[in-house]
């Protein structure tokens, strides 16, 4: 399957709006995780809605809340905008407290359908291979560039998974619960 129009608008949509942002700790640019993330999803069979909310899954909460949303609603469709929602933790400014925000984003995964979890799952996986791979190269010293630290990153991986898991089932899940093992046992 090709994809359409739709997903180079959505990639040169995505790269301009973090076109300025890193990855965090990292001078790394922000869009080559959207690329992962987008890519992840593509190789597990998602559609090309659930592909273009990987580029796109982090525009509402990092730049600009409820009006990024909207545009995305009006560029790429209810379908794109409804995974993005889903896969968004606030879109407030200020955000809610870290573990307070986490919590609810768990809470909503358990019930999300597995359109946004497919992306979510893809979005997370990127992230701990990402911090498994700083682990290998700094060791702890990367943890005080995450707002949970140490402890509550572990936590909230633990937990992903097990939200994730309930009531959905998809061979991404092992990778994830491989690469979170992983991170466990460099933590």
């Amino acid at each position: 399957m090709a994809y359409s129009e739709r997903f180079e608008e959505a990639l040169l949509f995505a790269a301009r709006l973090h076109r300025d942002q890193v990855r965090k700790g990292t001078a790394v640019p922000y869009v080559t995780h959207l690329l992962a993330v987008a890519a992840i999803v593509g190789e597990n069979e998602g559609e090309e809605d659930q592909v273009i909310a990987g580029l796109l899954h982090d525009a509402a909460e990092d730049q600009g809340g409820e009006p990024t949303l909207e545009e995305i609603r009006r560029r790429f469709g209810e379908g794109v905008a409804a995974i993005v929602a889903g896969c968004t933790d606030a879109v407030t400014i200020p955000k809610p407290p870290w573990r307070q925000r986490k919590e609810a984003y768990l809470e909503h995964l358990r019930e999300a359908p597995p359109r946004v979890r497919l992306v979510s799952a893809a979005d997370k996986l990127h992230n701990a291979r990402a911090i498994v791979a700083d682990l290998r190269r700094h060791g702890p010293k990367l943890w005080p560039r995450f707002t949970g630290g140490r402890e509550g990153s572990l936590w909230y991986y633990r937990e992903l998974l097990a939200a994730l898991r309930d009531g959905w089932d998809h061979p991404l899940l092992d990778e994830l619960q491989r690469v979170v093992r992983e991170m466990e046992a460099l933590a």
